[in-house]
């Protein structure tokens, strides 16, 4: 118990670290009148990984499997923002199919994560079955994963240069059938919540911030666009030839809750319309820029020409080493605006790397989002916000 210097007594409780509606290892220390939320604490740290500081000890090649491990729901766009951070910095230029086969690959893991959110939201919501039905589409795009990686999340499948293997024979005929099954789906989704009293009950007018108060307190992504702000990085600062796709940015009005959750279902259907565009355009060529010193040859050089088995060698236990300076990629991620800060040296390791992670400037703003409102309001209001911890305490 606590006294205020009003002399009312208040209640201070600990949400977390183990609370399945925290989303991860966060604890929330909540003072409480009643059911009232008088202050809110977020306390971060218990999943820190110094990923940021490892990679300051590692070549350059060997830091992309880390950067899977921050937002691990989104693995592929980690992958994105670093390597582009990368090639500006040793001015390579992709191939085309890399460019398109690296948006169309983002977007499935756009989607990816989305329909984990909408799951977990509604069952923190009470909305059991939606969590079974997206995880279930959201097998489909793990399916790719495999397929194009042989891993099924930490895909470490963009490197350097472009694409760690050419795309499989299959890989039209499985994107072509997710084009097809998730917009039947996301049409149930819709059907499930959207008119849900219990859901618009929990979500309507909950958790409400205004565009002004969203942009001063630095967020990005979707809890910035549910307040009506018209910011994404794609269409701000395109990279990765995002200017050649057509697609909308969605945009909420109140800013609470609920908007969040329109706003998330619509960049769904954008994503799959940016998709459909990169199959139908993706052309023919290699799957990596040649770079030798900088890009590993293909497997079937090294076993067979000396020279890139030399290159092969020098690189696995050198690496290369970029000109000296610093450079800063930054990408639209499923949370927000993702950053890469990278200083160089000219050695083979990076000097500093620092990541503008989205998950983390957005959990900043929880305790202006649920001060004032009821205990019960907190688990939708972090719903609502999507953090993963792995990116909160990289």
């Amino acid at each position: 118990m606590n006294e205020t210097a009003t002399g009312k007594r208040t209640m201070i409780l600990n949400m977390g670290p183990q609370h399945p509606a925290t989303h991860g290892v966060l604890r929330v220390q909540l003072e409480l009148d009643g059911e009232t939320v008088v202050k809110a604490t977020p306390v971060i740290g218990y999943l820190h990984t110094g990923i940021e500081k490892n990679a300051e000890a590692k070549l350059y090649y060997k830091v992309i499997p880390m950067t899977d491990r921050m937002d691990y729901l989104a693995p592929m766009s980690n992958n994105l923002g670093f390597c582009l951070a990368l090639e500006k910095l040793l001015g390579l230029e992709m191939p085309p199919k890399v460019i398109y086969a690296r948006v169309l690959l983002t977007e499935l893991t756009r989607i990816a994560s989305h329909l984990v959110w909408v799951g977990t939201h509604a069952l923190d919501l009470g909305a059991m079955s939606m969590l079974l039905y997206a995880f279930r589409e959201r097998e489909l795009i793990i399916d790719i994963y495999e397929a194009v990686s042989g891993q099924r999340m930490m895909s470490t499948y963009f490197r350097i240069g472009g694409l760690a293997y050419d795309l499989p024979e299959d890989f039209d005929k499985k994107v072509k059938n997710i084009l097809k099954v998730i917009p039947e789906r996301l049409k149930d989704y819709e059907r499930l919540l959207n008119d849900n009293k219990i859901f618009r009950g929990r979500t309507i007018g909950v958790a409400k911030i205004s565009g002004d108060d969203a942009v001063n307190c630095g967020l990005t992504g979707p809890i910035l666009r549910g307040s009506g702000v018209n910011y994404d990085v794609r269409k701000a600062n395109p990279y990765c030839g995002y200017d050649q796709f057509d697609f909308n940015v969605p945009l909420g009005k109140n800013g609470d809750v609920y908007d969040r959750y329109l706003v998330r279902m619509e960049e769904i259907k954008q994503s799959l319309r940016i998709v459909q565009q990169a199959l139908e355009g993706m052309p023919e060529g290699p799957y990596q820029v040649h770079a030798p010193g900088i890009v590993l040859p293909p497997k079937e050089d090294v076993l067979s020409k000396m020279e890139s088995l030399i290159f092969h060698f020098k690189l696995i236990t050198q690496g290369f080493t970029p000109p000296r300076g610093a450079v800063y990629q930054a990408i639209e991620s499923p949370k927000g605006e993702l950053g890469y800060y990278i200083s160089s040296d000219g050695t083979n390791k990076p000097h500093r790397m620092r990541v503008r992670p989205p998950c983390f400037v957005n959990l900043s703003v929880l305790p202006k989002l649920i001060e004032g409102g009821l205990v019960a309001d907190v688990i939708a209001a972090i719903g609502s916000i999507d953090i993963v911890l792995g990116e909160v305490d990289r």
